[in-house]
């Protein structure tokens, strides 16, 4: 009896064993027919490709909303090594125009990327060149085609303030994982510096392909696909119709123009010259054109505008005026000597009523009036010696946004330089240097170095009667299509009496409106413009000249700084240019003089 219940009891454990096992394997069977699709991908001969849905980045604008930056459609040439199989690599080859040596070396780094990860072969195709590979892609197992966005600049000006994109390195992928070998970043300019709001998110798609390369639609319905987020939108301070015209105007020239709304900080124009058209580094052939860009002697990638260093010449000599008003060394009626270009240490470049004022010595441009005026700052305070003195002049020189960079959105500054006393005590000796030995500082040649951007800064600063903005080349960023943020940047004051200010702008505007003024000739009276001419001496060729300006006078518009290269005087090119800016900018127009119609069609 007992063995027959034993018996029955085993019976029902096989029966209940074997229909656990149907049951598993019926239910084993419903999911990889039903509800996992691999396997009826794989019975298919179909692979699963996994696409990355690059974002289209973020536009760039002026500030007036004219679209400066867009974006256009462009394939790169994936492969996934492991699918690669023999086929016509000459055919291949003349496609993409380019010669088997230079395949074999992709296709091997690839292999050592990874077998079975795709990588670039080929990127940024146009769009007609990539159709006509599209059609020719089943000839070549292991190759597709995968989309992106490539930059469109509309308008074609301010390249070196607006920038170029270009393909990571180690470097930038090893710093953020958001990269990916192929990938693009920003390099220069806005497009680098607004990186994170210009890129977006990248978003993905699964696709099925079968054993011809060819596409057969999304996976599991797009259960795995993600959007890609495109890029915030970037308002510039750039004026654009204001930058084609400055652009114009310095063509067949070496140098650069920068103009600044004084109240705001915003960069109105940036013209470096030599330039080139931002277009060439987009698309198939942006690798070629970037050697050649960066083997040209004349350096057209190079922003002159914030990366070059000048003497300023004259253009400082307010600069000398302010630090001297501020320390009660001399009153706007103090008088100096000058005896023209008899006079020493300092000779003047010319002969003219002595003595004479800060305003007088402004309009003349007299060298020896401010050499006696930075000779006073170091030399007549009770219980100072002169580096004590010295250092107290370079923190004014520093307050003015002198000999460092600044704190903005405006890559690869130059801090130009404005030398300090371990300097002078390294090259004369500790005690050994005095007024005398470092009097070419008051004049703004010696070892003064200033960029252009910290010219128009300073001229703004003398504008704002004080203060300035820190200078900057974006106003805004669109964070969506409805909030927009407006970007804040610091306001510096320098420490110097409002009413000394006064003092040099009727100096500068005695520049264009006084009877010896060295602008007078260029004086446009509706706009009382103010300004200072200054020739800054080139020890590798023919001096620069060079000008700084604002309009009007009162309640200021705009300030400019021009420097042309090897020209000479400042008011025979960098003047007149100046000019031209101030009016095209304030009243829309340009009145037509000879010395237009010399800056247009004559060079220096």
């Amino acid at each position: 009896m007992r063995g027959r219940v034993n018996l029955a009891r085993r019976k029902n454990m096989i029966i209940i064993v074997v229909s656990a096992i149907v049951l598993v394997y019926i239910l084993w069977l419903f999911y990889v027919q039903v509800i996992d699709k691999s396997y009826q991908v794989k019975s298919e001969n179909n692979t699963m490709r996994n696409i990355t849905l690059f974002p289209p980045r973020g536009l760039i604008y002026d500030r007036d909303g004219l679209l400066l930056v867009s974006n256009e459609v462009a394939y790169d040439l994936m492969v996934v090594p492991r699918l690669v199989k023999p086929m016509d690599t000459l055919a291949f080859c003349n496609i993409l125009n380019i010669d088997i040596q230079y395949f074999r070396e992709q296709l091997h780094a690839a292999r050592n990327y990874s077998r079975y990860k795709a990588s670039i072969m080929a990127s940024q195709l146009s769009k007609e060149m990539a159709g006509y590979f599209q059609e020719k892609l089943y000839e070549f197992p292991g190759f597709y085609l995968q989309s992106r966005t490539i930059r469109l600049y509309d308008e074609k000006i301010a390249a070196h303030a607006i920038g170029y994109i270009g393909e990571v390195d180690r470097t930038d992928i090893a710093k953020d994982d958001y990269y990916r070998a192929g990938d693009y970043i920003g390099r220069s300019g806005i497009e680098a510096f607004y990186e994170r709001e210009l890129r977006g998110k990248k978003g993905k798609s699964v696709r099925l392909v079968d054993v011809h390369n060819r596409l057969k639609g999304s996976y599991q319905n797009g259960t795995f696909d993600e959007d890609p987020v495109p890029g915030q939108s970037i308002y510039m301070t750039l004026d654009a119709e204001l930058q084609k015209f400055a652009e114009m105007l310095m063509q067949g020239k070496k140098g650069s123009i920068t103009a600044i709304e004084p109240a705001t900080g915003e960069v109105l124009v940036m013209v470096s010259n030599p330039d080139y058209n931002p277009n060439l580094l987009v698309g198939y052939d942006r690798s070629k054109n970037y050697k050649m860009l960066a083997a040209d002697s004349l350096r057209p990638l190079f922003n002159r505008a914030v990366s070059a260093k000048y003497p300023p010449g004259s253009t400082f000599k307010m600069a000398t005026g302010l630090a001297a008003l501020q320390e009660n060394i001399i009153k706007p009626s103090t008088c100096f000597m000058c005896n023209g270009q008899s006079t020493k240490p300092i000779r003047c470049t010319h002969n003219h009523k002595s003595p004479l004022n800060l305003y007088e010595a402004i309009e003349e441009s007299c060298n020896p009036y401010f050499w006696s005026v930075y000779k006073a700052f170091l030399e007549n305070a009770e219980g100072a010696n002169t580096t004590e003195r010295f250092l107290k002049w370079r923190d004014y020189m520093l307050a003015m946004g002198f000999g460092e960079r600044f704190d903005n959105d405006i890559l690869y500054q130059s801090k130009g330089n404005i030398p300090t006393n371990s300097y002078f005590d390294r090259y004369y000796g500790k005690g050994k240097w005095n007024a005398l030995t470092i009097r070419s500082l008051s004049i703004g040649q010696g070892e003064v170095e200033l960029t252009p951007l910290q010219m128009a800064n300073y001229v703004a600063t003398i504008a704002n009667r004080g203060y300035y903005v820190v200078p900057h080349l974006a106003r805004e960023i669109a964070i969506d299509s409805i909030y927009v943020e407006k970007l804040k940047f610091e306001t510096i004051n320098t420490g110097i009496n409002p009413e000394y200010y006064e003092s040099v702008i009727e100096g500068m505007w005695r520049v264009y409106n006084g009877a010896r003024g060295t602008m007078r000739y260029y004086s446009d009276k509706e706009l009382n413009m103010c300004g200072k001419t200054g020739t800054a001496q080139n020890p590798h060729g023919k001096d620069h000249s060079l000008f700084v300006a604002f309009a009007p006078k009162d309640n200021p518009k705009i300030v400019v700084s021009v420097i042309v290269e090897n020209a000479g005087f400042g008011a025979t090119w960098a003047g007149p240019i100046g000019t031209l800016i101030m009016e095209q900018y304030l009243k829309g127009n340009t009145r037509n003089t000879w010395w237009k119609e010399k800056v247009l069609t004559q060079q220096p």
